[in-house]
């Protein structure tokens, strides 16, 4: 979205966001940013600080990673790709009762690809992801 400068990415979060509070037109990524940002209002108020440092080893986690992700799942959805993700969606909305609540689930997936990828210097194995998504949506737990 933004390539590799964090404050850039996080400077557009806190923009959308305040936008949005104040009725201006959003761009369309800015929209989708303030959709996700209106669906967490425990990260509201850590928007007045995109400089703020998040520990994962000390339990925090980074709203902006978080966020990030569900808009990556939407992307994701938006195109099918992985071909078959918006019918593991449809399950897991269905499992959770709630679209955020599926969204939530396929996160695990996604940022265990994602930590594979970088661990193996490699793309995200689509295959992969797509296989722990379905594992997910038919698990019974």
């Amino acid at each position: 979205m933004f390539g590799n400068d964090r404050n850039q990415m996080r400077r557009a979060y806190a923009d959308a966001w305040y936008k949005f509070q104040q009725g201006q037109p959003l761009q369309p990524l800015e929209q989708q940013i303030a959709e996700v940002i209106s669906e967490h209002p425990e990260y509201h108020k850590l928007l007045n600080n995109i400089e703020a440092d998040f520990f994962p080893e000390a339990g925090e986690t980074n709203p902006f990673l978080h966020m990030g992700m569900h808009l990556a799942i939407r992307e994701q959805m938006s195109t099918n790709r992985p071909m078959g993700i918006i019918n593991c969606f449809q399950l897991l909305t269905k499992k959770t009762s709630d679209s955020h609540g599926a969204e939530h689930e396929m996160m695990e997936c996604l940022g265990e690809a994602l930590w594979q990828a970088q661990r193996n210097g490699s793309l995200p194995d689509e295959a992969a992801y797509l296989a722990c998504l379905k594992q997910r949506a038919t698990s019974k737990k």
